[in-house]
């Protein structure tokens, strides 16, 4: 079950309930919305040392200067709570938290960022998630080194671990395949934070941004359309928000390409505080319900 925002959600039929089946659920969300897991912890000091392996080149390594990227969506700390809801069913909970400390490598400050998502009540019961996303933010250029997926859904188990060479475009997805990719790629869960701080100051109804992103091999241009100016209340607040609609693929999970939409705060944080769909099977609604340690003052109504 995951988040990731501005890609799409993705519904897989499997077991029965109430004599129905489903299976897997998967949004995106850059957009919005990456979003994710509880399960393996505790390799945080070899991620280090194979931080510095990426970042030591070898000498015939072309080296070129990283563009310089302004963050002024989110600062180390920063911890996102969501619930997910699959029609009137409390589904599950998913979590994003950069790590309060910020990692020196090989010269370069790096975010650590964990998104967590687990099922939990009757929807724990007929299929179970355990996911965990982890991704390594270069903190100038806002752009991935590594990308750690650990997923467990329904009994459905993916492993994966991808290292970034922004110098030569490349991914290396494991097993001695690399992929070619475009300048600026990102993965599942920092195309979530590349996406909180696009320019929107001058944003027009109908304006379409994209990003590239690499999901399971393949490169994903995560397109989102910005419909306008709303305001919706939440568990924790009422929020001035500009909302989106990720262009989504129709036939196979959606009826039709508006429908899933994304609301974020209106504000320098940019957080998606929803997003709703409605899907050939059934709706999937997540909700914000706890922000801590955000970077700028938000756009609650008071």
């Amino acid at each position: 079950m995951y988040l990731y925002t501005g890609t799409s959600f993705e519904f897989i039929e499997q077991n029965n309930f109430n004599m129905k089946t489903t299976k897997h659920i998967a949004l995106i969300t850059t957009a919005v919305i990456a979003t994710l897991a509880l399960c393996s912890a505790g390799h945080y000091m070899s991620s280090q040392d194979k931080l510095e392996q990426i970042l030591q080149q070898p000498d015939n390594t072309p080296v070129k200067e990283l563009p310089f990227k302004q963050n002024d969506a989110f600062k180390a700390g920063e911890i996102l709570s969501y619930k997910l809801h699959y029609g009137i069913i409390d589904a599950g909970i998913a979590t994003l938290e950069v790590k309060p400390d910020i990692i020196d490598v090989s010269g370069r400050q790096v975010y650590h960022i964990v998104g967590n998502g687990y099922s939990r009540g009757t929807f724990d019961w007929f299929f179970k998630v355990r996911d965990r996303y982890e991704t390594f933010i270069d903190k100038d250029a806002l752009l991935p080194w590594m990308f750690v997926r650990r997923v467990y859904e329904g009994g459905v188990v993916i492993n994966q671990d991808y290292t970034f060479n922004h110098y030569t475009n490349k991914v290396d997805v494991g097993a001695g395949e690399k992929v070619d990719i475009p300048a600026g790629t990102q993965d599942m869960i920092s195309a979530f934070y590349s996406a909180r701080n696009l320019d929107l100051s001058n944003a027009k109804e109908g304006d379409v941004f994209q990003i590239n992103s690499i999901v399971d091999k393949e490169i994903w241009p995560m397109k989102i359309r910005y419909v306008g100016k709303d305001e919706i209340k939440t568990e924790i607040g009422k929020f001035k928000c500009l909302k989106f609609r990720p262009i989504v693929q129709k036939g196979r999970i959606f009826k039709h390409e508006d429908d899933l939409n994304v609301w974020i705060s209106d504000d320098k944080n940019h957080v998606p505080l929803r997003a709703q769909a409605k899907l050939l099977i059934g709706s999937v609604k997540l909700d914000i319900i706890s922000v801590k340690n955000l970077a700028n003052v938000t756009s609650e109504v008071k």
